[in-house]
C-alpha cells in the first residue's frame, strides 16, 4: 500500500473537459478507515472564504473521474460549494 507522501500527483489539468476559470482545483489525498490512501479532486469557488456547503461526488461503477462526474463537481463548485470528487 502506498503512503500519501509516496504518491506522485500531477499538477497539470488532466481532465477531458475544459477547466473553469470560476473555480480553483487541487489534488488531495486522505486515508480512509481501512488505512487505504485515496486521491480526489477538490474544487472550490475562486475567491471564496469562510464556511460554505460542501459535498462529495463519486461516479458510478466503471466511471472515470476525469470524465463527466468531474464536470458535475466543477459546475457545482461554480455555485459556491466545496466539492470533493472521488
Amino acid at each position: 500500500m502506498l503512503k500519501a507522501e509516496e504518491l506522485k500527483l500531477v499538477s497539470e489539468w488532466d481532465k477531458t473537459f475544459p477547466k473553469s476559470e470560476k473555480v480553483d482545483h487541487e489534488k488531495v489525498t486522505f486515508v480512509n478507515r481501512y488505512g487505504i490512501t485515496l486521491v480526489a479532486d477538490l474544487y472550490k469557488p475562486k475567491n471564496a472564504f469562510g464556511k460554505y456547503p460542501a459535498i462529495a461526488v463519486s461516479g458510478p461503477f466503471g466511471a472515470v473521474k476525469e470524465q463527466c462526474s468531474g464536470l458535475y463537481a466543477q459546475t457545482m463548485a461554480e455555485t459556491v460549494l466545496d466539492v470533493c470528487h472521488l
